[in-house]
């Protein structure tokens, strides 16, 4: 049987942040247990291998507009650690953090392997120790504070637990929720894509708009748009996917979407756009050229085409009911979603450990004394941006912090 002053079950960002923050301090002998063979693999493949560490909005107000899940709670949680303090931390370790034009911050070596690498080193330089292939079936309260288990049949004991075992989409981490007694939300897909039927629109894979504005369901975001093989993706629909989340799971996926292609011109200020076209080059055919700002030139055609409007179409033959058809595709493009795609691996999930039931000071169980949670097994989660890497470093370092100050 072996003696640790905190256990980490996770080696997740938030667990190794967790652990660093509590040795740092002081915490004394601090493990950490992961199931599967590597640690950090969503750091290591997020942002497509880049790493989006987090996001440069430095207002705790303003930070918490962009969680749809926790930003009742985060207020406080953000004004002791938010991205300030991140980026502190980091180029305190030698790790410089650049700001990309849409505010997301990346290591300025473009590497996510810097931020795997940092946090690795830094563990080991405070003694901390990580198994990997090491899942934890069970844990218990004994006189000391716990007793871990772990699936290969050890034991350990420790003072306090830290559980950082990532989004409850897996039935392991769900075990370990229920073995800690506490309620969690259900855990549901936050981030994801949409299917959408549509061979036409497939044929614009890779087709980026600058500004477009969806709707599905009671959610309406602006923001990047991109064509997929698939259908659509990009931050206007991910943020979309991540506010209706519940919203749209309910409709096992399946909802009817309309979105401006214009951002947000009305139908009236598009037709007057088309009006003055049509006035000043009537005989130009119409799929020529794009004349609204922004709406690319395959896109168009493409609008064109559901609005019934053959290619050699001219301006002066448009009719009523083809300008009518033409302003609906450009401000209320209708489209039935059919499904949902994930990257499985940067997966983010809604749902989780009901932070009512912590104190969120200290990320402590307000029942389990010693019993800490940090990250995406809490019931928070962020649009994209940077902003769940920013929950993990926050609920991490306030629970290691918390931890070690009870351990002197």
């Amino acid at each position: 049987m072996l003696d640790f002053q905190l256990i980490v079950i996770g080696g997740g960002a938030a667990g190794f942040f967790g652990a660093i923050t509590a040795a740092e301090q002081g915490a004394g002998r601090v493990l950490i247990l992961e199931k599967s063979k590597e640690v950090l693999t969503k750091v290591r493949i997020s942002g497509g291998g880049r790493c989006n560490v987090t996001h440069d909005c430095r207002e705790p107000s303003e930070l918490v507009k962009n969680y749809p899940r926790g930003h009742r709670s985060l207020r406080g949680p953000f004004s002791r650690f938010n991205a300030i303090d991140t980026i502190a931390w980091f180029e305190d370790k030698g790790v410089s953090l650049k700001t990309e034009s849409d505010g997301r911050m990346f290591p300025s070596s473009n590497t996510s392997e810097t931020i795997v690498t940092c946090l690795t080193e830094t563990a080991r330089q405070h003694g901390i120790e990580v198994c990997t292939r090491h899942g934890v079936s069970a844990h218990e309260p004994s006189s000391e504070g716990y007793l871990v288990h772990s699936a290969e049949g050890e034991i350990f004991s420790t003072k306090k637990v830290l559980i950082a075992t990532g989004g409850l989409r897996s039935s392991d981490s769900r075990i370990i929720t229920r073995e800690a007694e506490h309620e969690f939300t259900p855990p549901i897909a936050s981030l994801f894509t949409f299917k959408i039927e549509d061979p036409a629109l497939h044929k614009l894979t890779g087709l980026s708009v600058p500004q477009a504005t969806v709707q599905a369901g009671s959610q309406k975001t602006t923001g990047p748009l991109l064509i997929t093989h698939w259908g659509l993706s990009g931050p206007a629909i991910l943020k979309t996917s991540a506010w209706a989340a519940r919203e749209l799971e309910q409709t096992n996926y399946h909802f009817p979407l309309t979105i401006n292609w214009t951002k947000e011109l009305t139908s009236e200020a598009a037709r007057a756009l088309l009006t003055a076209e049509k006035e000043k080059h009537p005989t130009r055919q119409i799929q020529k050229r794009s004349p609204i700002p922004d709406v690319p030139q395959r896109l168009w055609s493409y609008l064109c085409n559901q609005s019934n409007i053959p290619a050699d179409h001219t301006y002066a033959n448009l009719s009523k009911k083809q300008i009518l058809a033409l302003l609906t595709q450009l401000t209320a493009c209708p489209f039935a979603v059919t499904g949902k795609s994930t990257n499985k691996d940067e997966f983010v999930t809604c749902g989780g450990v009901l932070l009512q039931d912590l104190t969120l000071k200290t990320m402590e169980s307000k029942t389990h004394p010693g019993l800490h949670f940090a990250g995406e097994v809490l019931d928070i989660d962020g649009i994209t941006g940077g902003f769940n890497f920013q929950a993990a470093w926050t609920t991490g370092h306030l629970a290691g912090t918390a931890i070690a100050a009870d351990s002197k």
